[in-house]
C-alpha cells in the first residue's frame, strides 16, 4: 500500500525508481513518475487500456499515442531543476564567444564569469562588455553561480511550450493552459483568457479552500482508520474466542462419542464373554453324555461278546435301566443360547443436519451510529 504523503516528502524523487525524476510525466490523479518508469511498469499494456496509478490505484486510460503523450509534470520538473542548480558544481566553464571565435586555434580561451540573459550566453569579462552597452539598452548580464541558476529556472518556466522564445503572459480558461501572445492571437483567438498573475491570484483562494477541505477529509479518514483498527483488533479477539468455543464443543462431542463407543465395546465384550461361558458349559454337557453313552456301548458289547449267560441275565435289568436313563436325558437338546449381535451405525447424513457442535452465524460489525465496518 502506498505511504501517505507528508511534509517530509521529497517531490524530486520518483516513487518507483527512488531516484531524481527523469522526464516526469503527470497522471490525471496528479501523481508524477519518470516516463521510463511508467513504460516499464505498464510494459504489458497497450494504448487505450485502463490501468491504475502505481501510487493511489486511480484508474486512467493510456493515451492513444502511448505514455509519452502524457502531460509533462512542469512543477516537478521545476523542483528538479532547482535541486540540480543548488547542488551544481562551481567548476570553471569556457566563454562561449571565445570558443566560437577561436575554434581550431591554439589561443587560450577565457573562463566565463557572467551570463547574458538576453542572449543566453556564458561570457568572460571581456566578451561581456558589448552586452552591457547595447544601443537599444543594456542586456541583463549577471554573475554565474547557484543564484543565477535559480533565476534562470524561474525564467525558463515562464516561456511558452510552443514558442520557445516567447514568454507566457496569458492563461486560457477554455484550454486550461498558459499561453504567449502569439498563441493567443492564433490558436486561442476566441477563447476567454486573462493575465497569468491575475488569474493565479483568483485561483489561490479556491486552491486554499480545496486544500482545507482535503485536510479535513484526511483527518476524518484517519479517524475512520483508527476506528477500523480498533474494531479489527476486537474482531480478531472475538474470532479467537469463537475458535476456542468451537474446539471445546468439538472436544465435548468427541468425549461423548468416545464414551458411547466405550459403552458399546464393553457391552459387546460382556456378550462375548457370556456366550463363551454358555458354549463351554454346553460342550461339557455334550462331552459327558458322549463319554457315558460310549462307556455303556463298550460295556454292553463286551458283556454280549464275552460274558456268560449268567452274566447277561444278572446285568440285563441294570443295563436296560441305564440305557433308558441315557436316552431319556436327550442331551441333543442341550443349547448354548448364543445371542445374535448386530450393530446399526448412525446415519451420518442425518447427523450433519443437527449441527452437533452448534451453529456458527455471522453479522456485520457496526458502531453506535449504525456505520458498518
Amino acid at each position: 500500500m502506498a505511504a501517505a504523503a507528508s511534509d517530509a516528502t521529497d517531490w524530486t524523487v520518483c516513487t518507483i525508481c527512488l531516484e531524481v525524476f527523469d522526464n516526469p510525466k503527470a497522471l490525471p490523479c496528479l501523481h508524477g513518475f519518470c516516463l521510463k518508469c511508467l513504460q516499464r511498469y505498464f510494459n504489458d499494456n497497450s494504448p487505450g487500456n485502463e490501468v491504475p496509478c502505481p501510487l493511489c490505484r486511480t484508474q486512467f486510460k493510456i493515451p492513444s499515442d502511448g505514455l509519452r503523450a502524457l502531460r509533462h509534470h512542469f512543477f516537478i520538473q521545476h523542483l528538479v531543476d532547482a535541486r540540480n542548480a543548488a547542488s551544481k558544481s562551481t567548476d570553471e566553464v569556457a566563454c562561449e564567444v571565445c570558443l566560437e571565435e577561436n575554434k581550431g586555434s591554439s589561443e587560450e580561451i577565457s573562463t566565463a564569469t557572467v551570463y547574458c540573459i538576453d542572449c543566453r550566453q556564458k561570457l568572460c569579462e571581456r566578451c561581456s562588455r558589448p552586452h552591457r552597452r547595447m544601443k537599444d539598452g543594456s542586456h541583463q548580464v549577471k554573475p554565474l553561480g547557484a543564484e543565477l541558476e535559480q533565476e534562470l529556472i524561474q525564467l525558463r518556466a515562464s516561456y511558452c511550450d510552443k514558442h520557445k522564445d516567447k514568454q507566457v503572459e496569458l492563461y486560457c480558461y477554455y484550454c486550461d493552459e498558459n499561453i504567449c501572445l502569439t498563441c493567443s492571437a492564433v490558436k486561442h483567438r476566441n477563447h476567454k483568457s486573462g493575465e497569468i498573475p491575475e488569474v493565479a491570484g483568483s485561483f489561490k483562494p479556491r486552491i486554499d479552500e480545496d486544500n482545507k477541505r482535503i485536510v479535513s477529509a484526511v483527518n476524518a479518514v484517519r479517524q475512520r482508520s483508527e476506528k477500523m483498527k480498533h474494531y479489527a483488533l476486537e474482531f480478531a479477539c472475538k474470532i479467537e474466542s469463537v475458535h476456542k468455543k468451537v474446539i471445546e464443543a468439538g472436544e465435548a462431542i468427541k468425549c461423548l462419542v468416545d464414551h458411547q463407543v466405550s459403552e458399546c465395546i464393553s457391552q459387546l465384550q460382556s456378550v462375548k464373554s457370556d456366550s463363551a461361558k454358555r458354549f463351554e458349559v454346553g460342550q461339557e454337557q455334550l462331552q459327558l453324555a458322549i463319554v457315558a453313552m460310549e462307556s455303556f456301548h463298550t460295556y454292553s458289547r463286551e458283556l454280549l461278546d464275552k460274558g456268560r449267560p449268567s452274566d447277561v441275565t444278572r446285568a440285563a435289568s441294570e443295563l436296560h435301566k441305564r440305557a433308558t436313563e441315557l436316552l431319556d436325558s436327550d442331551v441333543t437338546s442341550v443349547q448354548c443360547r448364543l445371542r445374535h449381535v448386530t450393530f446399526s451405525p448412525a446415519d451420518v447424513t442425518q447427523l450433519t443436519s443437527f449441527q452437533l457442535i452448534g451453529k456458527l452465524s455471522t453479522t456485520y460489525i457496526s458502531d453506535k451510529h449504525g456505520n458498518v465496518f
